[in-house]
């Protein structure tokens, strides 16, 4: 059985019903439980996110869509709050158009969820890091496409 990752719609929902910020923690942590064991062959030096204060890897696959390329992602941390920030992650961009991708910005979805004034700066910055990867991935696709 696959395991169910949430949509930010659903995220945003749940996070709405979570007063208590420990509640919140508790869910960020079950949404990276839900995410799929990162295969070992893809915790490489080239997926491993730099400026997160924990061990990160981003695996990004770009597919053609008939225009902008279709981004999906693999990710793990040796974290399990920075699993549940990846989860999040996944649920703001993975299937998404670059081009998409490179017009949302994860910060504000981040803040608005009141995650920014519950984490350490470094997980925060962490947070920023995994974005700036993804950014610079979507970028790299549409460039690549372009040449095509």
């Amino acid at each position: 059985m696959e395991p169910f990752l949430a949509t930010l719609t659903q995220i945003r929902s749940d996070f709405a019903v979570l007063d208590e910020w420990e509640d919140r923690y508790r869910y960020v942590i079950e949404l990276g439980r839900a995410l799929p064991p990162l295969p070992e062959h893809r915790r490489t030096d080239a997926n491993k996110v730099r400026g997160c204060a924990s061990q990160v890897w981003l695996a990004t696959h770009v597919a053609p869509s008939g225009g902008a390329p279709r981004l999906t992602f693999e990710g793990d941390s040796d974290a399990h709050i920075v699993r549940g920030l990846i989860a999040i992650l996944f649920a703001i961009y993975d299937g998404k158009r670059a081009d998409e991708i490179l017009a949302t910005d994860a910060i504000p979805i981040f803040e608005g969820l009141g995650l920014k004034e519950h984490l350490t700066p470094q997980r925060s910055n962490g947070f920023a890091s995994m974005v700036a990867r993804i950014k610079a991935d979507a970028a790299a696709a549409m460039a690549s496409s372009a040449t095509a």
